[in-house]
């Protein structure tokens, strides 16, 4: 197990602070590594902390705009000041915006856009010099089952999933020969905030889900901890610029 082990690692998991981003939080918190919660929500991200504490990991929430790159600059800053380190980087803040394409304003094609897809680029970039120094580290793109799939509801959002894709296999050739690996996960439907209220909008989502899905059941954000761990530890050390769907099964029916 000590391919798994992640001892003395430090993550930075952006949106970690509930849902997936959480679910994989737990997961390295309990291979051993200290967990930076970097978000927006402060109260949210301290009660999230608290819970990683409780597994025995450090943890410390950060607040910080990932659209922002002076805020990036100063999270990556304020974390090797912390804990000493970073290894491990999981690029998971997101949002959605459920319109037809016809109905999105240029606003919100752009807030999706930098929240999901930018952001990953600004972070990945702040904290590879970080890793390089330091001869290697992880980076975990957060993309979605819509990098693979075309949905008329979610035209920003399956743009910026596809492009972390792309965004994944260019920084993973990029930045092979510094030892740094970088992946990309693409979750199903998962039952988070997020999906709640897609559950809400779309009728028949809920029973579609299912019928298409071989494992008949949404994921929950403890399915994305052992993913994470895999992709954050030695036990991937030859793995790069893969897409790897964490959705039971959906992806692969016709």
């Amino acid at each position: 197990m000590s391919h798994f082990d992640l001892a003395g690692r430090v993550a930075v998991v952006t949106g970690g602070n509930g849902g997936i981003g959480l679910g994989m939080a737990r997961g390295l918190a309990r291979a051993g590594a200290a967990v930076a919660v970097a978000a927006r929500k402060r109260e949210k991200s301290l009660r999230a902390v608290d819970e990683l504490e409780a597994l025995g990991a450090p943890a410390a929430a950060f607040e910080v705009d990932v659209t922002d790159e002076a805020a990036v600059a100063a999270l990556v800053q304020a974390v090797v000041e912390r804990f000493g380190r970073l290894d491990i980087l999981v690029n998971n803040a997101g949002i959605n915006i459920r319109k037809p394409p016809q109905d999105l304003a240029l606003a919100e094609w752009r807030q999706v856009l930098d929240t999901n897809l930018t952001s990953a680029f600004l972070v990945s970039r702040a904290v590879y010099p970080v890793m390089k120094a330091q001869g290697g580290g992880k980076i975990i793109n957060i993309g979605s089952m819509m990098s693979i799939f075309g949905t008329a509801f979610v035209p920003a959002y399956g743009a910026s999933k596809g492009g972390i894709v792309q965004l994944t296999k260019a920084t993973a050739s990029a930045w092979a020969r510094d030892n740094i690996q970088v992946n990309a996960v693409l979750p199903g439907w998962i039952d988070t905030d997020l999906t709640a209220r897609a559950r809400q909008e779309i009728p028949g989502l809920n029973e579609n889900v299912l019928a298409r899905t071989p494992a008949r059941r949404w994921g929950v954000s403890e399915d994305m901890a052992g993913i994470a761990v895999f992709l954050a530890s030695p036990a991937s050390d030859f793995v790069t610029g893969t897409a790897i769907p964490v959705d039971g099964g959906y992806s692969i029916q016709g």
